[in-house]
């Protein structure tokens, strides 16, 4: 009877005490490596505190940190910004002329990085005819 009651507290405090303690620590750690407002050296800081002190310390950073420390973007939010900090890059070294980016095109097209709908479509749009389909182009917002 003993036995199964020691293994029930460990398991208790296991399961609903440590562990999240933990994943509150671990998520403490990746959040300070994640911040882009923090300096390096106060990011080193940070991780002392949080390894030095463990539990205190993640709590304390998690209390203060600021609520939009790290932004979190997903999905055409981040090709967006992707495609954003991209176009002066393109704009120097892409191909300047129609004939060119179609001649790139083509060449994605053959190598198999783009299907024939993509290629359809981006065709459409550099030579400004319009979706391929038949289907009035869309108003652009």
């Amino acid at each position: 009877m003993v036995l199964a009651l020691t293994t029930f507290w460990q398991a208790f405090f296991l399961l609903l005490i440590w562990i999240p303690l933990a994943m509150l620590w671990v998520g403490a750690l990746f959040d300070i490596f994640r911040r882009d407002d923090l300096s390096g050296f106060s990011k080193a800081l940070w991780v002392v505190c949080v390894i030095l002190v463990p539990w205190l310390g993640a709590l304390v950073y998690l209390v203060t940190r600021p609520s939009r420390a790290v932004e979190y973007t997903t999905g055409a939010a981040r090709h967006a910004a992707m495609d954003h900090e991209s176009a002066p890059h393109v704009a120097r070294f892409g191909p300047v002329d129609t004939a060119s980016r179609l001649e790139a095109l083509a060449d994605l097209h053959d190598r198999g990085k783009l299907t024939d709908a993509e290629f359809a479509a981006e065709k459409a749009k550099l030579l400004g005819t319009g979706p391929s389909t038949g289907a009035p182009a869309a108003p652009a917002t």
